[in-house]
């Protein structure tokens, strides 16, 4: 058998098999398609990351220096990774979106993107993804932006620990901190959002989890979501918002070891639920909120293991409320402890702690002898004439609540708690 001679060695067997074998390996990570990392520096060959995008392959990384780059209509169309070393600025020399990605599996991180412009036609957002899925966006800086990250018509994406914060001071030119439309199975977990109009906004969202997530100082609510079942909420934190958080239209939610904080005015609530079904509210604390709790139009709720702590209202129930099921919750030094609009409920309240709760426990069971009333006749009054609030810290006051306490006559008979807690429960 006759070998060719090889330009590495002599013409022997090994020499031939060994050029051989240098040659596959040279041209290996081409060949394979293996993942290629392209590097953009402000002063290198690849000056912007659009440049970078056009030249690279599905699921190469872009490694994006520290510098300030102006991107003209940047868009994601492939599998991509684009992370920031040292913050690199991102800002658009268009009036669209910074970052607009319309791709699946595309990672973007470490970068600080600004100014997506305000537009009363469209959505600009720092980051927007559409019709995608398995996108994550983490550990970005997004600063003075019209939307932070938006969402639309995409699947089993990730936005976490990101820090967004808006400057504006009206509602009208604000848009929200996280943003989803029509999306599922989403994750949000661990974002810092301040200065938006909503902190974080869902419209048409299913199966999704958020956790973890401070929302602070936003014009109007620090969570807002419409239409969006089966979603869970838990350990996330909204304090200081313009109105609170909303939750309406919504079915089989779970909101768990949450804080509504010093959310303060007259159409402010820690947490309003209108037309909710079927879900769960437990752990979760409120405090120093106009309004803890305000429930209307729902049915199928339990919440247990609650704290209402200095609130102006704990809880506002009103009648359509059918089903509502309060225990082991804890209502401590709060102006007005239940307020309704009827004497008449669909609600039961049992085994809470009260701590106006004056009764005794002769029998040592853990639980007061004599049920207790929440609802007072001045609350009463106010729900029908809100302006009666001035007298709340008068005489006439606390000589209407002790003659209701003497003789209850006036108050929903059926709203009482007839197993009162001795104790917070543990």
């Amino acid at each position: 058998m006759a070998f060719h001679r090889s330009p590495y060695g002599s013409g022997s067997p090994v020499a031939c098999i060994l050029g051989s074998l240098i040659i596959c390996f040279a041209i290996w990570p081409q060949a394979s398609g293996q993942a290629a990392v392209l590097t953009v520096t402000p002063g290198g060959t690849l000056r912007t990351i659009g440049d970078a995008v056009r030249a690279a392959a599905p699921h190469d990384t872009i490694d994006i220096t520290a510098g300030a780059y102006v991107e003209h209509h940047l868009v994601i169309d492939k599998p991509l990774n684009l992370r920031g070393t040292g913050w690199p600025q991102i800002t658009s020399d268009d009036s669209g979106d910074v970052i607009l990605i319309r791709s699946s599996n595309v990672s973007v991180s470490g970068l600080q993107v600004s100014g997506a412009t305000v537009s009363f036609l469209r959505e600009n957002a720092a980051i927007k993804v559409e019709l995608s899925r398995h996108v994550t966006v983490r550990g970005n800086r997004l600063l003075n932006n019209f939307f932070g990250v938006y969402l639309a018509k995409s699947d089993s994406c990730e936005v976490t620990g990101n820090t967004i914060i808006g400057r504006s001071t009206d509602l009208s030119v604000s848009g929200n901190g996280i943003h989803l439309w029509y999306c599922n199975h989403a994750r949000i977990d661990s974002n810092a959002v301040s200065g938006q109009r909503d902190g974080i906004y869902f419209e048409f969202v299913t199966h999704s989890l958020i956790t973890r997530n401070r929302s602070a100082d936003n014009l109007r609510y620090g969570l807002h979501f419409m239409f969006s079942d089966s979603c869970r909420y838990e350990g996330n934190e909204f304090t200081r918002d313009g109105a609170g958080v909303a939750v309406m239209y919504t079915n089989h939610i779970q909101m768990i070891a949450n804080t509504f904080s010093r959310n303060w005015g007259s159409a402010a609530y820690g947490l309003l639920l209108k037309d909710i079904r079927d879900s769960e509210v437990r752990q979760n604390k409120f405090s120093q909120n106009s309004v803890a709790l305000h429930m209307e139009g729902s049915s199928g709720i339990d919440l247990y293991d609650n704290v209402f702590t200095d609130n102006g209202w704990a809880v506002k129930i009103m009648a359509n409320c059918i089903a509502i099921r309060f225990s082991r919750n804890s209502f401590t030094n709060n102006t007005f402890v239940v307020a309704t609009n009827s004497l008449q409920t669909n609600s039961t309240f049992e085994e809470n702690y009260w701590s106006g709760y004056r009764g005794y426990d002769l029998d040592r069971d853990g639980f007061g002898d004599v049920p207790y009333r929440p609802v007072s006749l001045f609350s009463l009054v106010v729900e029908g004439n809100p302006p009666a609030l001035i007298l709340v810290r008068s005489l006439l006051t606390e000589v209407l609540n002790l003659a209701e306490k003497v003789i209850p006559t006036l108050t929903p008979a059926a709203l009482v708690d007839r197993k009162p807690l001795l104790r917070p429960p543990s």
